[in-house]
């Protein structure tokens, strides 16, 4: 979530002060390495609250209140499977800090079946101190087994949710991806969203993030590409770097409070690119 200085500048502000302020963007994250798998497989995910591009920076998550994935059960017939038991505490590292974060090694039974696998999470809120609200962003990752296309496209009935308009886990570098923001199951007009590159890569047996970057912004304003969907709610992105990029629409209820403070309710999804190569 990037800090707004919006009605709050003071008169006299001086412009080296605002050049000093940096703002960084929070992303839930739902990580696997692979988005495409030929054939079922064990999964192992990691779920850690990040900036992704800037530095890795981590921060403290609480125990998630649901974990699941919604997957296909013969050719039409939906099962959504609790992945809360196979959730694991630990401690994460990135850039120069060290938070609580989750993993989660699922069996291959989860992903028995071809087709699409939609993993959801909804994280504990978190405090933002600097911002004196609570962040909860719903999250949701797909990954497809075999080339079989599934219910991709389909609203999962979510509170808040960016639902794909492209298949998320076929897309090459170049392209674009379309998406549409729901909150109770509409479009949100001009919905503000924030989009992001997994710039470093998550090792997840090691629970840290790899220092090294894959990409260097010329600029701070190019670590989070802020953008608005449109009058119906969508949204088209490109494409330019092989990897995880997510997709926040931000604070998509404006009525919510949790512990008497503001929460802000955003929805992620996170989408995979890939290099076409000979």
């Amino acid at each position: 979530m990037v800090a707004t200085l919006k009605n709050k500048l003071l008169p006299g502000l001086l412009l080296a002060g605002l050049a000093s302020t940096t703002a960084y963007a929070h992303f839930q994250l739902l990580y696997t390495p692979e988005a495409a798998l030929k054939e079922s497989a064990a999964l192992p995910f990691a779920l850690v609250f990040s900036h992704p591009f800037d530095s890795g920076f981590t921060m403290d998550m609480g125990k998630p209140e649901a974990f699941y994935v919604v997957g296909q059960r013969g050719d039409a017939e939906k099962k959504t499977t609790d992945l809360m038991q196979y959730l694991e505490p630990i401690q994460w590292s990135g850039g120069d800090s060290k938070a609580a974060a989750y993993l989660a090694h699922l069996p291959r039974s989860v992903t028995r079946s071809l087709g699409d696998y939609t993993f959801v999470l909804r994280p504990a809120p978190y405090y933002e101190k600097s911002e004196d609200k609570y962040i909860q962003q719903i999250t949701k990752t797909m990954v497809n087994i075999g080339g079989l296309p599934g219910g991709w496209d389909e609203p999962l009935g979510l509170p808040v949710e960016v639902v794909p308009l492209d298949k998320p886990y076929a897309n090459w570098v170049g392209g674009v991806f379309r998406a549409v923001v729901l909150s109770n199951g509409k479009p949100v007009p001009h919905a503000e969203i924030e989009i992001e590159y997994l710039n470093h890569e998550p090792q997840i047996e090691a629970h840290r993030f790899d220092p090294q970057g894959k990409a260097t912004a010329p600029q701070d304003a190019f670590s989070t590409l802020s953008i608005r969907a449109d009058a119906m709610g969508q949204v088209i992105i490109g494409l330019p770097k092989a990897g995880w990029w997510a997709i926040c629409a931000l604070n998509l209820d404006d009525h919510l409070k949790y512990k008497g403070k503001e929460l802000s309710l955003d929805a992620v999804l996170w989408i995979k690119a890939a290099d076409m190569k000979k």
